[in-house]
Protein backbone atom coordinates (compact mmCIF):
# COMPACT_ATOMS: atom_id res chain seq x y z
CA UNK A 1 0.00 0.00 0.00
CA UNK A 2 1.42 3.26 -1.14
CA UNK A 3 2.49 5.77 1.42
CA UNK A 4 0.96 9.59 1.97
CA UNK A 5 4.14 10.79 0.89
CA UNK A 6 4.58 8.30 -2.03
CA UNK A 7 0.84 9.19 -3.17
CA UNK A 8 1.64 13.35 -2.82
CA UNK A 9 5.38 12.45 -4.68
CA UNK A 10 3.06 10.61 -7.41
CA UNK A 11 0.49 13.34 -7.71
CA UNK A 12 3.55 16.46 -7.76
CA UNK A 13 5.36 14.00 -10.58
CA UNK A 14 2.08 13.83 -12.23
CA UNK A 15 1.58 17.75 -12.48
CA UNK A 16 5.42 18.32 -13.69
CA UNK A 17 4.56 16.04 -16.48
CA UNK A 18 1.14 18.19 -17.44
CA UNK A 19 2.54 21.33 -17.24
CA UNK A 20 6.26 20.66 -18.48
CA UNK A 21 6.23 17.20 -20.46
CA UNK A 22 8.39 14.05 -19.45
CA UNK A 23 10.84 14.06 -17.26
CA UNK A 24 13.49 12.74 -19.11
CA UNK A 25 13.98 15.73 -21.55
CA UNK A 26 16.29 13.46 -23.61
CA UNK A 27 19.79 13.38 -24.60
CA UNK A 28 22.14 16.04 -25.69
CA UNK A 29 25.22 16.50 -27.25
CA UNK A 30 27.80 17.32 -24.46
CA UNK A 31 30.88 17.68 -27.14
CA UNK A 32 28.88 20.59 -28.87
CA UNK A 33 26.70 21.91 -25.66
CA UNK A 34 24.81 25.50 -25.78
CA UNK A 35 24.26 26.71 -22.32
CA UNK A 36 20.65 27.93 -22.00
CA UNK A 37 19.82 31.40 -21.36
CA UNK A 38 18.33 31.08 -18.45
CA UNK A 39 19.64 30.18 -15.41
CA UNK A 40 18.03 26.77 -14.82
CA UNK A 41 21.27 24.48 -16.03
CA UNK A 42 24.35 23.72 -14.89
CA UNK A 43 27.76 22.14 -16.26
CA UNK A 44 30.76 20.46 -14.53
CA UNK A 45 33.77 19.58 -16.40
CA UNK A 46 37.10 18.42 -15.96
CA UNK A 47 39.80 20.60 -17.56
CA UNK A 48 39.22 21.31 -21.90
CA UNK A 49 36.52 18.79 -21.94
CA UNK A 50 33.84 21.25 -22.62
CA UNK A 51 33.62 25.07 -24.23
CA UNK A 52 30.90 26.12 -22.29
CA UNK A 53 30.97 27.83 -18.99
CA UNK A 54 31.70 25.04 -16.51
CA UNK A 55 30.09 25.62 -12.84
CA UNK A 56 31.92 23.24 -11.05
CA UNK A 57 35.35 21.66 -11.83
CA UNK A 58 36.05 18.29 -11.98
CA UNK A 59 39.44 16.56 -11.99
CA UNK A 60 41.08 14.23 -14.74
CA UNK A 61 40.48 10.96 -13.52
CA UNK A 62 42.85 7.71 -13.04
CA UNK A 63 39.92 5.44 -13.97
CA UNK A 64 38.88 4.14 -17.29
CA UNK A 65 36.02 5.85 -18.43
CA UNK A 66 33.29 3.04 -18.20
CA UNK A 67 34.73 2.30 -14.59
CA UNK A 68 34.65 5.65 -13.64
CA UNK A 69 30.86 5.58 -15.15
CA UNK A 70 30.05 2.55 -13.34
CA UNK A 71 31.40 3.84 -9.67
CA UNK A 72 29.10 6.88 -10.75
CA UNK A 73 25.96 4.56 -10.89
CA UNK A 74 26.79 2.89 -7.73
CA UNK A 75 26.91 6.00 -5.88
CA UNK A 76 23.76 7.38 -7.22
CA UNK A 77 22.25 4.09 -6.70
CA UNK A 78 21.43 4.97 -2.90
CA UNK A 79 19.77 8.11 -3.68
CA UNK A 80 16.17 7.29 -4.01
CA UNK A 81 15.71 10.59 -5.97
CA UNK A 82 17.78 9.71 -9.22
CA UNK A 83 16.55 7.30 -11.84
CA UNK A 84 19.07 6.18 -15.08
CA UNK A 85 16.84 6.78 -17.80
CA UNK A 86 19.31 6.38 -20.81
CA UNK A 87 19.38 2.76 -22.51
CA UNK A 88 22.53 2.08 -21.52
CA UNK A 89 23.51 1.36 -25.51
CA UNK A 90 26.52 4.03 -25.17
CA UNK A 91 28.90 2.40 -22.50
CA UNK A 92 30.60 6.33 -21.95
CA UNK A 93 27.29 7.91 -21.53
CA UNK A 94 24.80 7.97 -19.11
CA UNK A 95 21.54 10.06 -18.54
CA UNK A 96 19.31 10.30 -15.17
CA UNK A 97 16.25 12.37 -13.88
CA UNK A 98 16.79 13.70 -10.28
CA UNK A 99 13.97 14.77 -8.57
CA UNK A 100 14.05 17.61 -5.39
CA UNK A 101 13.02 15.76 -2.30
CA UNK A 102 9.85 17.93 -1.70
CA UNK A 103 8.20 19.46 -4.80
CA UNK A 104 9.68 16.76 -6.98
CA UNK A 105 10.95 19.14 -9.43
CA UNK A 106 12.77 16.65 -12.24
CA UNK A 107 15.98 17.83 -13.73
CA UNK A 108 17.81 15.93 -16.65
CA UNK A 109 21.44 15.20 -16.17
CA UNK A 110 23.62 13.88 -18.97
CA UNK A 111 27.27 12.43 -18.35
CA UNK A 112 29.93 11.29 -20.56
CA UNK A 113 33.56 10.52 -19.60
CA UNK A 114 36.10 9.89 -22.18
CA UNK A 115 40.15 8.84 -22.52
CA UNK A 116 42.39 11.76 -22.96
CA UNK A 117 46.37 11.28 -22.66
CA UNK A 118 46.72 12.17 -18.91
CA UNK A 119 43.55 10.42 -17.91
CA UNK A 120 40.12 10.52 -18.23
CA UNK A 121 37.88 13.70 -18.60
CA UNK A 122 34.10 13.85 -17.56
CA UNK A 123 31.66 16.39 -17.96
CA UNK A 124 28.25 16.67 -16.89
CA UNK A 125 25.22 18.58 -17.54
CA UNK A 126 21.94 19.06 -15.48
CA UNK A 127 19.07 21.41 -17.00
CA UNK A 128 15.33 21.76 -15.19
CA UNK A 129 12.22 20.68 -17.18
CA UNK A 130 10.33 23.84 -15.36
CA UNK A 131 10.63 27.25 -14.32
CA UNK A 132 13.38 30.19 -15.22
CA UNK A 133 15.85 29.55 -11.90
CA UNK A 134 16.63 26.81 -10.55
CA UNK A 135 18.45 28.66 -7.39
CA UNK A 136 21.58 26.65 -7.72
CA UNK A 137 20.37 23.23 -7.46
CA UNK A 138 21.39 21.80 -10.29
CA UNK A 139 25.05 23.48 -9.42
CA UNK A 140 24.76 22.23 -5.60
CA UNK A 141 23.44 18.69 -6.84
CA UNK A 142 27.12 18.71 -9.45
CA UNK A 143 29.13 19.66 -6.80
CA UNK A 144 27.74 16.52 -4.38
CA UNK A 145 28.59 14.30 -7.36
CA UNK A 146 31.62 15.62 -7.96
CA UNK A 147 32.36 14.85 -4.74
CA UNK A 148 31.35 11.27 -4.70
CA UNK A 149 34.04 10.75 -7.60
CA UNK A 150 36.62 12.88 -6.13
CA UNK A 151 39.11 9.99 -4.93
CA UNK A 152 38.81 8.86 -9.01
CA UNK A 153 41.38 11.54 -9.59
CA UNK A 154 44.61 11.44 -10.21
Amino acid sequence: MWTERQSMAHLLEALWIRLGGPADQGPVDLATLTRRSVPNDSVAASPGATAARVDVALPVFALPPQALLARLDVALAEDGDVVRVDHGQTPNYRRYVARSAVLRFPDTIDVDAFGAPDGTLMRIYARSLLGRADLGANARRLSRWAELLANAAR
